[in-house]
């Protein structure tokens, strides 16, 4: 019997087989675009000349961006909007909520096929749909109707048992996850939840470990849709949307299993999602920031528990204790049911419905002081302060730390304060909020799209060159992040539709003389040496664009995060791997590299030759492409080979 993953990937199979390594090509039904990247789906939409949409459903959120420090991200809240009308898309304005719990409230369907431009899509996991991040570039492909191309995953099934205790909760069982098999063991694979553990847990429950498999590195994470979605969907006024999707019985390439009843609260010490231990571990140190709210914790429970057990209690005098509302709708919720009251008693910053300090919009915390937060990534540098300190925790051991002013572990409210675990049971009716989607028209073709001077056309990308020479500008370690690679912020994130100007914050956390280097080598190109893993986290294209622009030709890594990989073939950088990865060692920063005869060892999928000229050493490359991967390299990237292809 086929599991859920293969039943999803089988309904939508285009072309390719379903043979783990082999390229697929998959239909896709609906897309997401947050405002971060979706400005650059926007422009490439506009290079590509299209008209509208022809998804089932694409949608465009605002929750990134909402800092208004100036006309930029005002002005490309507009632009984003008067696109979305003009191409036959959804829009969210700013202040609605975060994208992955409101495509999740509003048009998440079992069975469907989802992509977005954020790394996070797979939350939408959680209701039995096959929801992947990707690149703006295949985003806005897909929403022409173009198919979806990936390597065919092997399928990690992740038995469940068990119920969980009290004061452990759903962050705690993918922090167990993280913690088994770190920020790299799901590449190449997607985590399949199954078993008798899932009837404890809510659709919402589900979003919560669905959306951090982005944290493994996972292709997916599916859960069936079994009773659990259909009340999420009945919550929702869209019970008419339920489609059953199990699988019973099923086998899977890979096995793991958790027993829940045995899970105790987990935190993820800085600064990696995969550096995980039981908080009693590290209780006692003084915390000075606690921060809930997330699309790693979205559903109104996370909010809700945390008022219970803040009832009567205030936050620790040393702690800012900041509310994140996940959207607008469980805002109105948590007012309605008196939750909200609750935390602003307790002292609580409520801040907008959105991202805010998660992508590092606001919210940085102090110097060289504690930010416990329920967020998915504490990446370094990504909180808005250089050397932060975050951990990564649930709702449960947030709100018990800022009440105590230390890292604590949320049973010994039980066990010292004689506090009883406050179980919240999801209400079977709520206020439904569905004001700020703003529906485009039937015919968009007279919107005018207003755009402000912050917005720049995109930069061309020239095809592939036969041959290489230039410096190693960067020699990096294990598990670089996106953010570490393209900054996120308030101060970087307003140019995201500037490619000249947020290209002078490329690698600026890792090395600030980066851009003055590589401007220099612009047009003659240049090289990047990485170790594994290299691109984790965000889908952000930037972070291949950039380089890109600066005249990064070629990245020598011991492996690659599946995303970034993919953006760096559409937008013309060669990705090699080390044949060797003992040769990562014998580059160093400043080597002039020389690389020749490139098409044909890319056409072929032979090894390359890199001749490291300083050390007058020959260090064997691979270059693993797919068929589709080698034609879109050639031609310097997926615009051009969609230009050049557009009638095919």
């Amino acid at each position: 019997m086929k599991n859920v993953a293969q039943r999803l990937i089988e309904s939508h199979l285009i072309s390719g087989k379903m043979v783990a390594g082999e390229e697929i090509a998959l239909k896709v039904d609906q897309t997401l675009c947050q405002d971060a990247t979706g400005t650059m789906v926007m422009l490439e939409l506009e290079a590509m000349g299209v008209k509208k949409v022809k998804t089932e459903v694409s949608a465009q959120y605002v929750d990134h961006n909402l800092v208004q420090n100036d006309f930029k991200n005002a002005d490309d809240h507009i632009f984003l909007q008067t696109s979305a009308a003009k191409y036959g898309i959804q829009f969210s304005g700013p202040g609605n909520g975060v994208s992955h719990p409101v495509h999740m409230e509003k048009f998440g369907i079992p069975g469907k096929l989802l992509i977005g431009s954020d790394s996070h899509t797979c939350a939408a996991g959680s209701l039995g749909m096959l929801a992947m991040g990707s690149g703006g570039l295949e985003v806005a492909l897909a929403m022409v109707g173009r198919p979806y191309f990936i390597k065919m995953p092997k399928i990690m099934g992740i038995k469940l048992t068990g119920k969980l205790p009290a004061w452990v909760s759903a962050k705690d069982v993918i922090l167990e996850v993280l913690r088994r098999h770190d920020v790299d063991g799901g590449v190449g694979k997607i985590l399949e939840y199954y078993g008798p553990g899932l009837e404890g847990l809510t659709a919402m429950d589900r979003h919560v470990i669905a959306n951090m498999g982005a944290e493994l590195g996972a292709t997916a994470s599916v859960f069936p849709s079994d009773g659990q979605v259909k009340e999420f969907l009945k919550q929702q006024g869209r019970e008419k949307d339920f489609k059953e999707i199990v699988a019973d019985g099923a086998s899977y390439d890979l096995h793991d299993e958790i027993d829940l009843s045995k899970l105790e609260p987990l935190i993820a010490c800085p600064s990696s999602p995969g550096n995980v231990v039981p908080v009693r571990e590290v209780a006692g140190k003084e915390v000075f920031q606690v921060m809930i709210g997330s699309s790693a914790n979205p559903g109104l429970r996370d909010f809700a528990v945390p008022a219970l057990i803040f009832k009567n209690k205030r936050a620790h005098e040393r702690v800012s204790l900041d509310i994140n509302p996940s959207s607008r709708q469980i805002l109105e919720n948590l007012t309605e049911m008196g939750h909200l009251m609750q935390l602003i008693k307790a002292g609580a910053r409520i801040h907008q419905a959105g991202c805010n300090g998660c992508i590092g919009m606001g919210q940085a915390p102090a110097t060289d002081k504690i930010s416990l937060r329920t967020v998915p990534r504490n990446f370094p540098g990504r909180s808005g302060t250089k050397e932060d300190k975050v951990y990564l925790c649930s709702p449960e051991t947030a709100a018990a730390s800022a009440i105590t002013g230390v890292i604590t572990d949320p049973r010994d409210l039980e066990h010292k304060m004689g506090m009883k675990y406050p179980h919240f049971k999801e209400p079977g009716h709520i206020i439904l909020n569905n004001d700020m989607i703003v529906a485009p028209p039937k015919d968009g073709s007279g919107v005018q799209i207003i755009r402000g001077p912050n917005i720049q056309p995109l930069p061309q990308v020239e095809p592939l060159r036969d041959h290489l020479e230039g410096p190693v500008l960067l020699k990096l370690e294990n598990n670089i992040s996106t953010d570490e690679i393209s900054p996120a912020g308030s101060k970087v994130l307003p140019f995201r539709s500037n490619i000249p100007e947020i290209s002078k914050f490329t690698f600026s956390g890792v090395d600030e003389g980066y851009y003055a280097r590589a401007i220099k080598h612009q047009k003659t190109g240049s090289f990047i040496v990485a170790g594994s893993n290299y691109g984790q986290g965000s889908s952000r294209e930037h972070a291949a664009l950039a380089p890109s622009f600066l005249g990064v030709k070629a990245v020598l890594a011991k492996s690659y995060a599946r995303i970034h990989r993919s953006n760096l073939v559409n937008f013309g950088i060669l990705p090699l791997v080390f044949a060797n990865e003992q040769d990562w060692k014998g580059i160093e920063k400043d080597d002039v590299l020389k690389i020749g005869n490139i098409h044909e060892l890319v056409k072929t999928g032979k090894d390359f030759s890199v001749q490291n000229v300083t050390k007058n050493k020959a260090i064997s490359m691979k270059c693993p492409l797919s068929e589709h991967e080698r034609t879109v390299l050639l031609e310097g990237g997926l615009i051009n080979y969609i230009i050049k292809h557009k009638d095919a």
